[in-house]
């Protein structure tokens, strides 16, 4: 059996609820990476997914995956 590496990915993710009460939560670091969701854990589930799908895009696209160190009030890490 083949195993499967994966390589864990830290990011600075910001999460403000707007107007209607919806939580919206954006990754800057990943151009256009951002979703919502109607609470607090909802739109971080939907962020990490968010994430997780542009991160294999750009695997797949052979492109480089930024590797920093966040500061930031939120943080998520991400293994793909």
């Amino acid at each position: 059996m083949k195993k499967i590496k994966t390589k864990t990915y830290n990011f600075p993710v910001i999460i403000e609820k707007d107007e209607e009460g919806f939580f919206v939560a954006d990754c800057p670091e990943i151009q256009g990476c951002h979703t919502q969701g109607k609470t607090l854990e909802e739109s971080i589930t939907n962020i990490r997914d968010a994430i997780k799908l542009n991160l294999r895009i750009s695997k797949e696209d052979r492109q480089e995956i930024p590797r920093m160190q966040p500061v930031s009030l939120t943080s998520l890490e991400v293994a793909i």
